[in-house]
């Protein structure tokens, strides 16, 4: 079969953080969004360790996947296979991290390791399957995903930051807003539909 869709590289990288965001529109990676979010600055450790992780395993899942998999009969492996990169990726990323700011490592803690588990990672390998996209566009995808997850972790740790001094009710205070927010980040996003389409 063949691949590569009859949209530009560049349309799909803007569709991936905007209209196409990964976190807000296919609410993939909401359980380390809402965990790390409530500092900035480890919402900006995680986001670019997300960034890395994820451009990283579709540049290496995408030929995996089309080269030796399916041309094999294998493609019912392409969850291991995919797992196994992003485990390793992850590694790397940890290792990456841990040496060269440990205090972004220690705030972390055990959500760097989780990346390995965040399905935002595991969705934006098959999403590049399943859209069946080029190798190339399959890399700005995943770019484009990564910096949508960022954008979308860094503005929540914004405005939750600044909610420390909002009068919130006490029934709606911690997950409650955390949650009516994240859906209104996602009506904004949402907003940009007419922007650029994807299919």
């Amino acid at each position: 079969m063949e691949y590569g869709v009859p949209v530009s590289a560049g349309v799909i990288f803007i569709a991936a953080i905007f209209t196409n965001n990964i976190l807000l529109s296919n609410l993939l990676g909401m359980c380390s969004f809402l965990a790390i979010s409530k500092e900035l600055k480890s919402s900006l450790g995680l986001g670019v360790a997300v960034i890395f992780v994820l451009t990283l395993t579709c540049a290496i899942n995408y030929p995996i996947y089309v080269y030796l998999l399916e041309p094999n009969g294998l493609a019912h492996l392409q969850l291991v296979s995919f797992i196994v990169v992003i485990a390793a990726s992850v590694q790397v990323v940890e290792m990456i991290v841990e040496r060269t700011s440990p205090t972004l490592y220690a705030a972390l803690g055990i959500f760097l390791p989780l990346i390995t588990v965040n399905c935002a990672i595991l969705g934006g390998a098959l999403l590049m399957i399943t859209r069946r996209y080029s190798y190339f566009q399959s890399v700005m995808y995943a770019f484009g995903a990564g910096i949508g997850w960022l954008l979308a972790i860094v503005a929540m740790a914004g405005i939750r930051y600044k909610l420390r001094w909002s009068h919130v009710p006490k029934s709606l205070q911690g997950p409650g807003i955390t949650m009516i927010l994240a859906g209104l980040m996602a009506m904004g996003f949402m907003g940009f539909a007419g922007m650029v389409s994807m299919q």
